[in-house]
């Protein structure tokens, strides 16, 4: 009966994505213009609006447009990327929030005449990596893992090879706020689209991990 019951478990975690649902979502600084179409988020990302803390520039900015829902536990999350980048640091991308001092944004930053693969994650203070592209491609998806301690990132251009960018270190056993930001920090605002956002429920591998230790006993 054990085996049965931790076969059907790991049948469990073997479930697709769903799309959520982004009526029975919320708005952490939400923008002037914005809709929701087909399940789809078109907004006009804020100008001067950004997410940092301290390291580097020596300033604190949390006043970016974020889209979001609350999960707790384990998940996998992604979303197709579409913007019209203007200037320096435009951005979108997905965003994972504890609290104010400790969160992940993934996604794309506009630099240079550049298009970047971009994380920052922060921990009091913010770190920020890039992966720069030599084209920019009409949209990008982005993809993020969350498991135990840790959320994994991940970027593809045809939602079926994805490429990881990095593994950030996250709270484990916290709820969560995931959804979509933008943000514009130099600018006077971009048009930035959001498709097929996704969070599909990972069974809890601590769980799995137990189950597995004690299914002959």
């Amino acid at each position: 009966m054990k085996k049965l019951f931790y076969s059907l478990c790991l049948l469990a975690a073997v479930q697709t994505a769903r799309a959520q649902s982004l009526d029975k979502m919320q708005w952490f600084n939400e923008p002037e213009k914005w809709n929701i179409k087909n399940n789809n988020l078109s907004m006009f990302v804020t100008p001067h609006s950004d997410y940092w803390r301290i390291s580097h520039y020596g300033f604190t900015v949390d006043d970016a447009p974020f889209y979001y829902t609350t999960y707790g536990g384990e998940f996998e999350t992604k979303v197709k990327l579409i913007g019209d980048y203007k200037a320096r640091f435009d951005q979108m991308g997905l965003m994972i929030r504890v609290d104010h001092e400790n969160w992940i944004k993934a996604g794309v930053e506009f630099v240079d005449g550049k298009l970047n693969i971009s994380a920052v994650v922060t921990h009091k203070t913010s770190d920020w990596s890039v992966i720069q592209l030599e084209k920019i491609p009409r949209y990008i998806w982005i993809k993020a893992v969350r498991r135990l301690d840790a959320v994994e990132l991940f970027y593809s251009f045809d939602d079926k090879n994805y490429v990881m960018m990095r593994n950030a270190h996250l709270q484990d056993n916290h709820p969560v706020m995931v959804g979509l930001m933008a943000a514009c920090p130099d600018g006077e605002g971009f048009n930035a689209t959001f498709e097929q956002f996704s969070v599909k429920h990972l069974p809890d591998q601590r769980r799995l991990d137990w189950l597995k230790k004690n299914a002959d006993q």
